[in-house]
């Protein structure tokens, strides 16, 4: 049974925006590394960056 009163679905589109700040920041990142490490890094860049920025932002606005 389907429960009608569930908000499961409001809060899918966010998991997708955070999607596309991952492979956008792995687009740009990788496009700077021109060695092997760098590009270890550049992944985990991708990954923590969107967030990173989420954070700064939302310290920007209560401040």
């Amino acid at each position: 049974m389907t429960d009608r009163n569930s908000n499961a679905g409001c809060f899918a589109g966010g998991g997708a925006i955070y999607g596309l700040g991952v492979i956008g920041a792995w687009v740009f990142f990788f496009q700077q590394a021109d060695e092997f490490w760098l590009f270890i890094w550049a992944f985990f860049q991708g990954i923590f960056w969107p967030a990173f920025m989420v954070y700064e932002l939302f310290t920007q606005l209560v401040s």
